[in-house]
Formats: structure tokens, C-alpha cells, sequence
């Protein structure tokens, strides 16, 4: 076989030669197929998709011009109709079609599959919000469900050795094929069976298009979780994605890692919660120990002294009684004095008389003084005796001796339970303290090391990369500057012509008003000094070669095109 007739090609030129063949041998195209792994439009603004049928399936591009004008936007499952160009993309030989125009053509199979079975299983109750269970607050074992060789379990182990270190069971899976929806739910039955049981099952897997997800629309799927007797929580693709298994499960998590962080709470906020509620537990004893001993002063101040009870009304009695016995004296003085009064005007019978009579009318008012006051004392002296036998010091040395009981009981209590409460949280200290090894510090911090050296290298790279761009660009800028000046015409053959203050004579009439002219050539400058010239003298025509004057180049009319 002769090889020197064969034509020799660069990998650009045949990748060219093949897209340009693609291109005029097929030109506009209208194609019928089903949207797959449409994830919205890119950073860019260009849309990225796949056209498929049952047996083939091409790539399809939307340029971000095209894509803000379509009528119809497309979406994840839908037939449609779309109108553009074959083209190859030559980075990665791939062939695709540029679309142009997309028209709707109806729900795609797997859509209409997927619709149908949602209706029946929400039609028999298994996507109710009552059957939502709540998912454990502290689980002691995690069943996880997913591959072993993924990315999405050591996300999962991360995000639980970061918030919680807790008992993690893997069951492994195949997450996408033909025995993906079968291995999924024997998982489920398998940990609902397992001794130890798990407090929680997360089923996770990382995004997908639709087929590599129809696993977990699958209906045995569906009713093993339903059928679950621990609360699942599902974890499968990404926040655009869904599946039937996201409508059964009793939570849905957007990503696999965020259902780690619902699983297990945060061991740091724990310890704080803990530390909270036991300030403000022993915040509260004490000040219902100190409320209590408040209100035993005050009533201890409230309570009145014998001898100020009745210090009163002993005071009102012998003021009482000073002012009976000063009003029978002034009383019986005043008496006398009128009876000796009367006795010098009256006859000394008659007198004798009337002071006899005074007397025993004196004699009877004492008397009946002296009756109502004894009647008096006497009641007051049994109201005292009432008063005396109600205040007596050992009735209040009972109420505080009981009072003091009240208190000795409740500090006991208070006290008691303070202890309690602080064995508990000594044990639970303790439990934390043993679980707490500088290996749990040590594993972070050695992650945290080697990020920051690949954060390091990769800014170091991207330094680099950055300082080659501008590097390229500056060359780039220059090269323009260059090939724009003034001085590459000056080396074809030209001259720059200045006057004396360094401004361009663009000009002839210019000229002969300068006093100095400087000529710039290529190599350097020339100056040339004129005669000034009278404003009223004809400007003299330009002389060739030859002395004749030069005609004065008229204007064409069709000058064409300057290439």
C-alpha cells in the first residue's frame, strides 16, 4: 500500500473539514424528540440540552441571542419540536444541533409515565401530609442508603463528623440501572429488619437527568418507604430535581449534605442550649429561695409587740382616769365654795338643808360615776383580757416555727433538687468528655491543612494565570499602539511638517505664516527656515521638477474602495 498519495491532515483541519461537511450537507433540519437534562439556562446565557427518542439521542445548543426570544421555553421531559443547523463542536468531537426555533409536540413517554403512576399513588393515599412523620431530634444509629463510591457518602460522613459524631450505617446500592429500584427498596426492608435498628434511613444520590433517577420512581420504591417503620428522608439529586420518592418520604432534602445537617443537630449548640438552660435553672432556684426569704422578713417586720398592742390603750385608760378624778375635785371645791357662798346668805337651817341635800345628790352622782366606771373598766379589762389571750408570744413562736419548717423543707427540697440537677450534668459532662478526643480535633484540622495548601497552590495558579493574561493583553495593546502610530507611515515615506511652536501644518497655506518649519522624517528631523511672506501677494503655485506649475489634482468621482 503506497502511503505517500494519502493527504496529511492536522486534527484542526479534519475537525473543520467534517464540520463544514455537516454542515452544508444538511443545512436546516426540523427534529421530533424529548428534552433530556435540561438544567435551565447557563451563567453564559446559553442552554445546554440533549433531543431524544427511544433509541438515539443528539445534543442541542440555544445561543443566548436565540434563547430570550423563543415563544416556547424549554423544560426537563417535553416533546418538542426544534428547527436549526447541524454543527460539530470540534473540542470534543461531538456533533449537535444549534437550535433556532422550538416548538411544543406534547409530554414526552417517560413524563407521561412518570404523571400516570404520581396520579395512582396519590390517589391511594401515600403522598399524604398526615402520614409525614417527625424525624428523631438526637439519633443514635443513621442508616444510609446510597453507593459506596461516590462523592455523596463522604460528603454525608463530613458534614456528620462536623455538626454531630454519631453511628453511621452504610447498606451500599447501585443508584442508577435496572436494579437500582430493587436494591433500593430491599435496603429499606433490610434496616427496617436490622438489629440495631436505625432512628432515621436517608436514601441520597447526587443529580441526574431523568433517566439515571427513574430508579426512584419506581413503585416498589415508593411503597417500601411508605411501608417504612423508621422516617426517611430523602436526599436524592439536586433542588431542580424530584422524584416519587421525595413525595413519600417524611422529609426531602435538597442535597445529600443538608440531609446530614437535618439528621444530626449541631454538637456545639447542643452544648450551648445545655449551658443556657442550666444557668437559667439555677438562676431560678435561687431566686425563689431568695423571694422566700424576703417575704419570712417581712412578715417577721409586719408583726406588732405585745407591749406596743396594748401600750395604747392603757395610755387612753389612765388619761381617762387622771381627768375623772381631777373633774370630782374641781367638781366638789366648786360646790363647796357655792355652799359656803349660800350658807353666809341663807339662814344656817335652810342651808344646813340644801348642803344636806347637795350632798346626797352628790353622794348618788359618785356613786353612779363610780358604777359606770367600774361597769367601764370592767369591759375594758375583759376586751384587754381577749386581746391578751389572742397575742400571746407562743402563738407567734409557732406561726415561726412553722414558717421556719416551711423554709428548712423547701431548702431541702431546693436543694436536693440542685444536686440532681447537677449530677446530671455532671454525668452528661462526664459522657461528652469521654466521647471528646483530639483525634476528632486533629482529623479537622488536618482537612482544614490540606484545603488551605490547595487553596494555596490553586491561587498560586490562578496568580500566574492572570499575570500571563495581562502579560498577553499589555503585548497585544502594544503591538496596536505600534501599528497605529505615526511613525510606521514615516517609514513608508513620509514627513510630519511643524512650525515653530511643535503644532502640525497640516496645511500649505499654513506655511508661509511660520517664521520656522522643522520636517520630521523617518530618521530624524530637518528644519527649514521660510521668508514670511506679504498677505497681499498671490500665494505662488507649486513648481515640478521641470519648473512648470503643477496642476492642481482634481477630485475623482469614483475613487473605490481603499483596501
Amino acid at each position: 500500500m503506497a502511503r505517500g498519495n494519502v493527504a496529511e491532515f492536522t486534527v484542526s483541519e479534519l475537525s473543520g473539514a467534517i464540520k463544514r461537511t455537516m454542515e452544508e450537507t444538511f443545512g436546516y433540519v426540523r427534529l421530533r424528540g424529548e428534552i433530556s437534562g435540561y438544567r435551565g439556562p447557563h451563567s453564559s446565557g446559553h442552554a445546554y440540552f440533549a433531543l431524544k427518542d427511544d433509541r438515539a439521542k443528539i445534543e442541542a445548543v440555544v445561543w443566548k441571542g436565540v434563547f430570550g426570544g423563543l415563544a416556547f421555553k424549554p423544560e426537563e421531559g417535553l416533546e418538542v419540536i426544534a428547527t436549526g443547523k447541524v454543527s460539530t463542536f470540534p473540542g470534543t468531537s461531538k456533533y449537535q444541533i444549534v437550535i433556532e426555533r422550538l416548538e411544543p409536540a406534547g409530554a414526552g413517554a417517560l413524563m407521561a409515565l412518570l404523571e400516570e403512576r404520581k396520579k395512582k399513588l396519590a390517589a391511594e393515599g401515600l403522598f399524604d401530609a398526615g402520614r409525614k412523620r417527625p424525624l428523631p431530634f438526637l439519633p443514635q444509629l443513621v442508616g444510609v442508603i446510597t453507593s459506596p463510591t461516590g462523592a455523596v457518602i463522604r460528603d454525608m460522613l463530613h458534614g456528620f463528623n462536623e455538626r454531630f459524631p454519631m453511628h453511621v450505617i452504610l447498606w451500599p446500592v447501585r443508584c442508577q440501572g435496572e436494579t437500582c429500584a430493587a436494591e433500593v427498596s430491599a435496603a429499606i426492608r433490610g434496616f427496617n429488619t436490622y438489629t440495631p435498628r436505625p432512628d432515621v434511613l436517608i436514601v441520597a444520590r447526587g443529580g441526574g437527568a431523568i433517566e439515571d433517577l427513574w430508579g426512584y420512581n419506581e413503585e416498589i420504591v415508593v411503597r417500601a418507604v411508605a411501608a417504612s417503620g423508621i422516617p426517611v428522608i430523602s436526599a436524592v439529586g439536586h433542588e431542580t430535581d424530584w422524584t416519587l420518592i421525595d413525595l413519600v418520604a417524611d422529609a426531602r432534602a435538597p442535597t445529600p449534605t443538608k440531609a446530614a445537617e437535618w439528621a444530626a443537630p449541631k454538637y456545639a449548640e447542643l452544648l450551648a442550649k445545655s449551658a443556657d438552660i442550666s444557668a437559667r435553672l439555677n438562676a431560678g432556684v435561687f431566686r425563689q429561695l431568695e423571694a422566700k426569704r424576703n417575704a419570712l422578713r417581712s412578715a417577721g417586720r409586719g408583726l406588732p409587740r405585745l407591749q406596743d398592742l396594748i401600750s395604747l390603750p392603757r395610755q387612753r385608760f389612765d388619761a381617762s382616769a387622771g381627768r375623772l378624778e381631777r373633774s370630782l375635785a374641781a367638781y366638789a371645791a366648786a360646790a363647796r365654795a357655792r355652799a359656803q357662798t349660800a350658807f353666809i346668805r341663807l339662814n344656817p337651817h335652810v342651808l344646813r338643808a340644801a348642803f344636806t341635800r347637795r350632798r346626797d345628790a352628790l353622794q348618788a352622782h359618785e356613786q353612779l360615776l363610780r358604777s359606770r366606771l367600774d361597769k367601764s373598766l370592767a369591759a375594758r379589762r375583759a376586751r384587754h383580757g381577749v386581746l391578751a389571750a389572742r397575742l400571746r408570744p407562743s402563738t407567734l413562736a409557732m406561726r415561726l416555727e412553722r414558717a421556719g419548717e416551711r423554709l428548712a423543707a423547701q431548702s431541702r427540697a431546693a436543694l436536693q433538687a440542685f444536686g440532681r440537677v447537677a449530677e446530671r450534668r455532671r454525668v452528661l459532662l462526664r459522657r461528652n468528655g469521654d466521647r471528646l478526643r483530639p483525634t476528632m480535633l486533629s482529623a479537622p484540622t488536618e482537612r482544614g491543612r490540606e484545603r488551605l495548601g490547595l487553596l494555596e497552590a490553586r491561587s498560586e495558579r490562578g496568580l500566574r494565570a492572570v499575570l500571563v493574561r495581562r502579560r498577553e493583553r499589555l503585548t497585544a495593546t502594544a503591538q496596536l499602539l505600534n501599528s497605529l502610530s505615526y511613525k510606521n507611515v514615516l517609514e513608508r515615506g513620509f514627513a510630519v511638517v511643524r512650525d515653530e511652536a511643535g503644532a502640525m501644518v497640516r496645511r500649505a497655506a499654513a506655511a508661509p505664516s511660520a517664521s520656522a518649519l522643522e520636517i520630521e522624517f523617518a530618521d530624524g528631523r530637518l528644519p527649514v527656515h521660510t521668508a514670511p511672506r506679504n498677505p497681499a501677494e498671490p500665494a505662488r503655485p507649486a513648481l515640478s521638477a521641470d519648473g512648470k506649475a503643477k496642476k492642481r489634482a482634481q477630485p475623482k468621482q469614483d475613487q473605490g474602495r481603499l483596501l
